[in-house]
């Protein structure tokens, strides 16, 4: 099963142009180790088939790499670290903060943290409109966290004045776009290929318009 896992990991990496190291090779299988385990007891996930998971939450997640730019990251509405705890595993020089409202899940990020020794994580268990941190972010991402206009509007207060937001989508969000207030732009729309994915995948850039 993990020769298994590893030849879908690495293949699918390679279709997207990544370069994984052999170290986070085996840190990303690890925490998908992890997370089937303790899916089992805390419901992290609805999908329960690690041969599901790696594409459509790891190759999905490691999918934004060559677009998230900052050093400073806030994975908001993170669930089980997704895009977190990948991006933190491709970018070990980058500090991640990884947020939930849910304490299972940042109880499981905790352990995870803890177990691949990942120095760059902090996890927070906080509601997003709640948190006052004493420095603000570079930028911050989501993954089918809420609307568009709900997560800048609820975030606007944690980005850093030139930051930007990275909202992960799945079919391009016309609606959600036209209802984004009139003070954020759309900086650009990245239409992603994950491989062994069906349906549409697309990243949104925003920033706030000065």
């Amino acid at each position: 099963m993990i020769d298994k896992l590893e030849n879908l990991l690495r293949s699918g990496a390679e279709a997207q142009s990544i370069n994984l190291t052999d170290e986070q090779i085996t840190l990303l299988l690890n925490y998908l180790q992890l997370l089937h385990k303790w899916n089992k007891a805390y419901n992290l996930t609805a999908i329960r088939n690690p041969e599901q998971m790696l594409p459509l939450h790891l190759l999905d997640s490691l999918s934004i790499i060559p677009f998230v730019q900052g050093e400073d990251i806030l994975d908001v509405g993170t669930g089980p670290g997704l895009p977190g705890i990948p991006l933190a595993i491709f970018y070990p020089e980058r500090k991640f903060t990884l947020m939930d409202s849910n304490g299972k899940k940042t109880r499981f990020l905790f352990q995870v943290k803890n177990e691949l020794g990942l120095n760059n994580v902090a996890e927070i268990q906080s509601r997003v409109e709640a948190y006052q941190p004493e420095q603000s972010f570079d930028a911050i991402t989501s993954r089918a966290f809420t609307s568009l206009s709900d997560m800048v509007e609820k975030t606007s207060h944690l980005l850093k004045k030139n930051g930007r937001f990275y909202a992960m989508k799945g079919q391009y969000p016309h609606q959600e776009l036209r209802e984004l207030p009139k003070h954020y732009n759309v900086v650009a729309s990245h239409s992603l290929q994950v491989p062994s994915v069906n349906g549409e995948r697309h990243l949104i850039e925003i920033a706030l318009s000065h």
